[in-house]
């Protein structure tokens, strides 16, 4: 089916976003965690993410999660609700909300996360709380990512699970490595096997060579990166039959607030790897560079939703990730006319 450059679509081809959500605690401004009493609350994770962006490009897309039934888990159901997100397949259980704090870096200092989740109700239950089969009914695309089985014992048998059924179902699937060492340190998960029965059933990853590193229990060494992802791409596609495509951003930083951005794309071919890139885009003044690694897999996701050409879709999805770290919070706020026009060139003068 083709899709407008909007997203619309004459038949309801729902992206589904699934994974925890969590409140994201930081201090003020530059400041460290608790040198001062005050704590600004924000909505995020990184399915979340996600979906809030597809939303607000305007695929039609819903968010599975589970979440506790208090005030906090139904002010992050509403959240999402307000960016156009689906939230109806939300499962509320008692238990208590995820939480992570952030402390936000400055000049040379890099920002650190730590998490507060263990027996969040997600943790708990979300491997009871879904009929995956029903839940993927009218689906077309699924996304989720390597930080659900890094949750736990529920969360690795979950996401294997619904991977699994959205094969079964032919329900493409857009896979984020999302790789989170503190979380799986927490348990004796086995981050390799896990991951790679969710990457078997991938459409789409979004992934680096550390990631395919990790799964395929290998190294590519080569000194040059762009050899290392050929090499990686190349292994992944020979590991993982149903991976089409691969894409990743690739990071220069000179401070936390002046980094450069670009990215690029792996494709399968019938003669080898085909491999597309962006220049770069130049980032001086990064207000919060969290989540645009979400924007980014959006972006480049919205655009196979839409039926674009690979260049069209990494074009879209890297302006998308470079917007983001303009704003404050774990969601991308923008629009797909905003994106478009950030890929005009159009300067940076007031529109008036």
């Amino acid at each position: 089916m083709t899709k407008t450059a909007s997203g619309s679509s004459a038949a309801a081809d729902t992206i589904l976003c699934f994974g925890e959500m969590l409140l994201r605690l930081s201090p003020n401004q530059n400041e460290l965690l608790l040198q001062s009493p005050a704590l600004t609350v924000r909505p995020g994770g990184a399915e979340a993410n996600v979906a809030v962006s597809l939303a607000r490009f305007g695929a039609p897309t819903r968010m599975a999660t589970v979440l506790p039934d208090n005030a906090l888990g139904h002010a992050a159901r509403d959240e999402v609700r307000k960016h156009g997100v689906d939230t109806s397949p939300i499962v509320f259980t008692p238990g208590r909300m995820g939480l992570y704090f952030l402390t936000p870096g400055a000049v040379r200092r890099p920002s650190e996360v730590l998490y507060d989740r263990a027996g969040s109700a997600f943790v708990e239950h979300v491997n009871t709380a879904f009929d995956w089969d029903r839940l993927l009914d009218g689906v077309e695309w699924l996304h989720a990512s390597g930080v659900t089985p890094a949750t736990g014992p529920n969360g690795s048998a979950a996401a294997v699970a619904i991977i699994e059924a959205a094969v079964r179902k032919g329900v493409k699937v857009s896979y984020d490595g999302n790789f989170r060492g503190k979380l799986w340190e927490q348990w004796d998960g086995d981050p390799p096997a896990t991951l790679g029965r969710m990457l078997a059933g991938a459409t789409v990853a979004f992934a680096d060579d550390r990631d395919f590193a990790l799964v395929l229990k290998t190294k590519f060494d080569s000194p040059d990166p762009a050899e290392r992802r050929r090499q990686a791409a190349a292994a992944a596609f020979d590991a993982f039959p149903r991976l089409e495509r691969i894409a990743c951003t690739l990071r220069v930083q000179d401070s936390v607030a002046d980094q450069a951005l670009s990215a690029v794309m792996l494709t399968r071919g019938t003669d080898g790897v085909i491999e597309t890139q962006t220049d770069a885009i130049h980032l001086t003044g990064v207000i919060d560079r969290v989540g645009g690694g979400d924007a980014f897999a959006s972006g480049v996701l919205f655009g196979l939703w839409s039926g674009w050409l690979d260049h069209q879709a990494l074009e879209f999805g890297l302006a998308a990730a470079g917007l983001k770290h303009s704003v404050p919070g774990d969601f991308n706020l923008f629009s797909a006319a905003d994106v478009q026009a950030a890929m005009g060139g159009g300067g940076f003068d007031i529109r008036r």
